[in-house]
């Protein structure tokens, strides 16, 4: 699953509707002058995957994602983008029937924020989740390797590299979930073994006082 094409509307820098395509499935790159709204294509993406911490998208707060703060008569943010999703292999869980999906995330000063999956409304979680069971996690602290780091990472040791690549790639989240599922699992096999046993000591029981009479 990759992105096809993003429309940014009122976010940051852009107060109008765009709408950027041509994406590549597997290399892209962003080039232009200074101020040209080169950043805010990638802060708008890290938007809509639902990053928390808006330092990294320069922002104190949701509406200071909103055109001049909601100042110049704009009074919402609205980041969609169509996602490949031809990939069956890939597709996320319970969505493998879509040939595209378009995910919408919009805020609105003063008011509520609301995700849209193929046009209906859908709760952060259930966004996440489909996001997440792609490998995309942009609240993995090395989903996004910013400059100052890159010479920090490449200095790294080959069980450092690994670990990263795993927590990137959001395995760990995913093996965390299965450990708690099979945790939960066999607690209900445990009551379920106990219910069978009460139950057969009971109709042994019952079946003694029937042949009793």
């Amino acid at each position: 699953m990759y992105i096809k094409s993003l429309v940014i509307d009122g976010f940051k820098s852009y107060c109008q509707r765009t709408e950027i395509d041509g994406f590549d499935p597997q290399f892209n790159a962003i080039t232009g002058l200074n101020g040209s709204g080169k950043s805010n294509i990638l802060d708008a993406i890290c938007f809509l995957l639902g990053i928390t911490n808006l330092s990294h998208v320069w922002a104190a707060n949701l509406h200071d994602l909103v055109y001049k703060c909601g100042q110049a008569g704009i009074n919402k943010a609205t980041v969609s983008a169509v996602f490949d999703n031809m990939d069956k292999s890939q597709s996320p869980y319970g969505y493998e029937q879509f040939d595209e999906l378009t995910i919408t995330k919009q805020i609105v000063v003063g008011g509520r924020n609301k995700y849209l999956i193929n046009g209906t409304n859908a709760t952060t979680t259930r966004v996440h989740d489909l996001f997440h069971s792609v490998q995309l996690n942009v609240n993995n602290p090395h989903f996004l390797i910013m400059q100052g780091r890159i010479t920090k990472i490449l200095n790294m040791k080959p069980p450092e590299i690994l670990s990263l690549l795993e927590e990137a790639a959001s395995t760990k989240l995913y093996e965390n979930k299965k450990e708690t599922a099979l945790k939960t699992i066999e607690k209900k096999g445990s009551k379920l073994r106990e219910i069978d046993r009460v139950s057969f000591f009971l109709l042994t029981t019952l079946s003694l006082f029937i042949d009793s009479y």
